[in-house]
């Protein structure tokens, strides 16, 4: 059965598919940058020919300004970014306290001009973490985010009139307390529309693409579901379309607004590398390496081949050395390359020669 989802994966990841966009940005969500030397870290990004790498901060209420433990994390961001891009994305950690109120949002959106100017090179911000899910956004609100959005939409240009504010939607599909993204994408379109605004929210919708299942191929749709996964394109064009068509807010594919799949993964398991994890797997489905390898490549193959689609980031480069954690890396915990390596360096070249056969 392995073997057949081998062959099937192949070839359709090499089968035409929808016209590509004018490129793709490919990189990988690892917050291990923040504490590695960066040269280190750095290596295995750029021998795959990675663009870019997406790491997370943690705001509090009443925090204005990074702190001290921030500062040498911002100093390996800083170093980065002179070669590669690097995405920060600032949340609320868990249990989180979003900024509801004004002041709050204020507080939050200052907090991150202060990442900019300590990090000159960075010029993208995800604002939140999965405003859609309970475990990053208690009782998510579309009309709160809709209103942080606006505050640092207009702070951050204000600042760095070249940032690209993404916007950040988390699960894929429904999960218990959060609300669903195709509920979701309309519940900000109705909030934005309510508040008057005439000015955009975002420049970048950010959308995690993970599969319903890692052992189906990355473009199954998903008929008549919740689901939003990276081969429900044409759905999330759909929705966007809706909820934001006819506003000043630009629609994917328009006046330089891509969508980027700010997570997607696919954990395997661990193979005769046990030795550098710890922990008992709480996962029942897990691939094989090479399988893994296919899948991520075939990801990265559709990512290109959708039109309005900038970027693909891979949830993690190398895997979490603690089995409850996540295995999707393409390096082992141990540093080893897995056989998803060199399979999505083949993947990435053919993406910067623009050979993928669309």
């Amino acid at each position: 059965m392995r073997r057949l989802a081998f062959i099937v994966v192949l070839v359709c990841a090499l089968a035409p598919a929808a016209r590509a966009g004018p490129g793709l940005l490919v990189g990988v969500d690892d917050d291990g940058l923040k504490w590695e030397p960066s040269a280190d870290f750095l290596a295995p990004v750029q021998d795959l020919g990675l663009g870019a790498v997406r790491v997370t901060f943690t705001w509090r209420p009443g925090r204005t300004r990074p702190s001290f433990s921030d500062a040498g994390e911002l100093a390996n961001v800083a170093t980065a970014s002179t070669t590669t891009r690097v995405v920060l994305e600032v949340g609320g950690g868990r249990p989180s306290v979003p900024p509801r109120t004004r002041r709050q949002r204020a507080q939050y959106c200052a907090y991150l001009t202060r990442l900019l100017r300590a990090a000159p090179g960075v010029k993208d911000v995800v604002i939140w973490t999965e405003a859609n899910q309970p475990r990053f956004w208690r009782n998510p609100d579309a009309a709160a985010y809709v209103a942080l959005l606006a505050r640092c939409y207009d702070v951050l240009h204000q600042v760095r009139p070249d940032v690209n504010v993404v916007a950040s939607a988390g699960p894929h599909k429904r999960i218990r307390g959060a609300i669903g993204p195709m509920r979701w994408y309309r519940q900000l379109g109705a909030a934005y529309r309510a508040s008057g605004r005439r000015r955009p929210i975002f420049d970048t919708v950010g959308h995690n693409a993970y599969p319903d299942s890692p052992f189906e191929p990355p473009w199954t749709v998903h008929r008549g579901g919740p689901s939003i996964d990276e081969g429900d394109y044409a759905r999330l064009m759909r929705v966007l379309s809706r909820a934001f068509g006819g506003t000043a807010q630009p629609l994917p594919g328009r006046r330089g607004v891509t969508i980027w799949y700010l997570e997607d993964g696919y954990q395997s398991s661990v193979a005769d590398r046990r030795s550098a994890y710890h922990g008992r797997e709480n996962v029942a489905e897990l691939l094989d390496p090479g399988f893994q390898g296919w899948q991520l490549q075939a990801s990265v193959r559709l990512a290109y081949c959708q039109p309005a689609v900038g970027a693909f980031f891979n949830f993690q480069l190398r895997d979490d050395p603690n089995l409850v954690g996540w295995q999707s890396g393409v390096l082992y915990a141990d540093g080893t390359p897995k056989p998803a390596y060199d399979l999505l360096r083949d993947a990435l070249r053919d993406v910067a020669a623009g050979t993928v056969a669309c």
